[in-house]
């Protein structure tokens, strides 16, 4: 069995996969292992998307690491074993002005300069959500990243759907979980502003009159889940 391991210390899980029979390999393998946290997870999922994610814990915060009083090399030898589940992710895809990027977290739509608004339209399924919003932006998170930035802003998290919050805009405006099938678009009325998805380098920047669509992608995350 082919796998890759991601993460910034992986030398010793390394040696642990080996001597369990695993065939380390950079590209075209069958299982890639983050070593780290959720923030590992993330980056190995938009390095490696679709291939089979194992999440290891090598951080406290790792909501898809197995029971944190099981070692990792008992995991390892699990998946060896393939006694494990599958979990499937779904995964935002946000667009605009050409490029695609996708998360298994968030996207967030952010004001470039943090002291200067921006201003923006929003529509739910084709239908104007009334007026002009201004604020720092928004977040759309999946029921995953719903414990981190959603739940800095709304004091909430969800299990189904897709959330998604105002961040400190000058009205109130309670936060949104709509059904996972929702498109959101977005018009930018005043700029500059950024889409970031998830932990990734990769950014869209905005100006005025650009537009966004997020929606669900046809694509999903999946995580293997061993078996205790």
């Amino acid at each position: 069995m082919k796998m890759t391991i991601f993460g910034k210390e992986k030398t010793e899980i390394e040696n642990v996969a080996r001597d369990i029979g695993f065939e380390l390999v950079e590209n075209e393998a069958d299982i890639v292992a983050s070593f780290g946290g959720d923030g590992t997870l993330m980056l190995s999922e938009s390095k490696y998307p679709n291939i089979l994610k194992l999440a290891l814990r090598n951080s406290p915060i790792c909501k898809k690491c197995s029971n944190p009083n099981i070692p990792n090399d008992e995991v390892l030898k699990k998946v060896f074993a393939n006694d494990y589940d599958v979990e499937e992710l779904i995964k935002l895809s946000v667009i605009a002005n050409g490029v695609e990027l996708f998360g298994i977290n968030d996207v967030t739509v952010h004001n470039t300069d943090p002291r200067h608004a921006m201003r923006y339209r929003l529509k739910i399924n084709g239908v104007d959500q009334g007026h002009e919003v201004i604020g720092d932006g928004v977040v759309l998170a999946t029921p995953f990243g719903s414990t981190g930035y959603f739940r800095s802003i709304t004091d909430s998290f969800f299990d189904v759907g897709v959330g998604l919050a105002f961040n400190n805009s000058t009205e109130q405006f309670d936060h949104m979980i709509l059904k996972d099938d929702s498109i959101i678009e977005m018009t930018i009325t005043r700029g500059p502003a950024v889409i970031y998805a998830d932990n990734q380098e990769n950014k869209i920047d905005l100006k005025e009159g650009d537009e966004i669509i997020i929606k669900k992608s046809n694509l999903s995350a999946k995580i293997i889940i061993p078996r205790i």
